[in-house]
């Protein structure tokens, strides 16, 4: 039998090296390498294999049926919306989030309103069965059809899955997972993919959903090769602030629904519980007649969400004024920035600008520059924004407000949350009927109409 070549293979990108190296050459990580032995199918196995006749399995499209409930309600609003209307059977789905975001927790509570129909068992490589009948208790969960089973062994557990046949499996998480067989440790790179690709196998051959948790690296990707995310169908990251209360639940693929629907809740002694609406939860505690702040709608998938953007500007103390920005993107707002000093004359040179959106929330489309304008040019004047005020619009770089999408939809938001005036790009007048609402709809073609009338209002 010829000796198993020993290679090593970097635990942050796969890439591997017959020797050792203190950095990685292909993505820079220092002391990323580790020792690993590759398995190798031996010449007169490959050779004996039998070819198999799978022709009797193939199907016509025509002949699947996919009337049948295919679809698991978990009983939580805020989870079904993000996986597309509910857990679909034999998908896997990957659940990955900052340490001591909520995911066990919000896992626990699944377990509670689906225990109420199916059995659910509830696989755990980091805590021992004691931990989490303590934290069961705590947030009240006490469904009998609740199984708990505390081992490693990632073959093992497939063919616990296979003799008792649960409705719903949940793992955590897939970085203690290991296969024997493979000479690397937990968590390592070819550990991690096989885990998953054998879990993959288990859920689709028994069409029993698997929930798997993953940790994230200090870059905030889930740790383990990229490879794992295409194999699993769905990937969703739990966000949030560990000193606020709000998080957000956000899919970045999903086979069986929409990549675009957002999640919140908000996280309590008991538990975390549902936002069915954040624009109240955002805007609540608003300052009034305080300069610098002004709201937009930003749209989550099909969800319009109204939050609260606020910018300090104030003399500068250093050589080099400070640029801060959270929840709203740096370049973004830079951008904005230069758009105001050129096209009308203000002059941001020696002040330090601090732009904040409340509630640990973040604005990622373009919709939000022409509240981030208004925001600047108040808190530059020290006057404030009337409260019942909101704005959102594109600006480009030749100081023009641009139209956005689903125009409707959020001044039905807006409307609905008992703002007056809606400051609007004009192009998208065109696209509303002004009689239908009862605020009072302005639109404006450029960033200096719309100062002009912020100056009315």
């Amino acid at each position: 039998m010829a000796k198993s070549k020993t290679v090593y293979e970097c635990n942050q990108c796969g890439y591997q090296s017959a020797k050792w190296n203190g950095r990685c050459p292909d993505c820079g990580a220092w002391n990323s390498f580790e020792e690993s032995v590759p398995v190798v199918a031996s010449k007169s196995s490959a050779s004996k294999r039998n070819t198999a006749d799978i022709s009797d399995k193939i199907l016509e499209l025509s002949e699947i049926d996919v009337d049948a409930d295919v679809r698991y309600k978990t009983g939580i609003g805020e989870f079904d919306r993000v996986l597309g209307g509910g857990l679909v059977k034999g998908s896997i789905v990957l659940l990955g989030g900052a340490p001591g975001i909520g995911k066990s927790t919000l896992l626990l509570q699944i377990c509670q309103h689906l225990g109420e129909n199916y059995s659910i068992l509830y696989v755990s490589g980091e805590e021992s069965a004691r931990q989490i009948k303590v934290r069961a208790q705590r947030l009240e969960v006490d469904t009998e059809s609740l199984y708990i089973l505390t081992v490693t062994d990632a073959e093992a557990i497939c063919d616990t899955i296979s003799q008792t046949e649960p409705d719903v499996v949940i793992i955590d998480s897939i970085q203690t997972m290991n296969i024997p067989s493979i000479a690397s440790s937990p968590g390592s790179l070819t550990q991690v993919r096989e885990c998953t690709n054998l879990f993959m196998h288990t859920a689709k051959g028994l069409e029993v959903p698997i929930i798997i948790v993953g940790h994230v690296n200090k870059d905030g990707a889930i740790a383990g090769p990229k490879v794992m995310e295409h194999i699993v169908d769905a990937v969703l990251y739990f966000e949030g602030e560990r000193n606020l209360t709000c998080r957000i639940l956000r899919t970045v693929k999903n086979r069986y629904g929409s990549t675009n629907e957002i999640g919140v809740f908000e996280m309590y002694d008991k538990g975390l519980e549902e936002v069915e609406n954040p624009s109240q939860m955002l805007l609540a505690g608003r300052p009034e007649n305080v300069s610098g702040t002004c709201v937009t709608c930003t749209m989550e998938g099909m969800r319009p969400i109204l939050a609260e953007i606020q910018v300090l500007a104030a003399k500068s103390g250093f050589a080099a004024p400070r640029r801060m920005s959270k929840g709203f993107d740096f370049n973004r707002m830079a951008i904005i920035i230069a758009v105001l000093e050129k096209r009308s004359g203000l002059f941001f040179g020696s002040l330090d600008v601090y732009l904040n959106v409340v509630g640990g929330f973040s604005v990622n489309e373009t919709a939000g520059d022409l509240a981030v304008a208004l925001c600047l040019y108040s808190s530059l004047f020290d006057k404030p924004i009337n409260c019942k005020t909101i704005a959102f619009g594109e600006v480009g770089l030749g100081g023009e407000v641009r139209a956005v999408s689903n125009i409707i939809q959020r001044l039905n938001e807006a409307q609905r949350m008992g703002f007056e005036c809606c400051i609007i790009p004009k192009q998208s007048l065109k696209a509303i009927n002004q009689k239908e609402y009862s605020m009072k709809i302005i639109g404006v073609s450029d960033i200096g109409e719309a100062f002009g009338i912020f100056k009315k209002i």
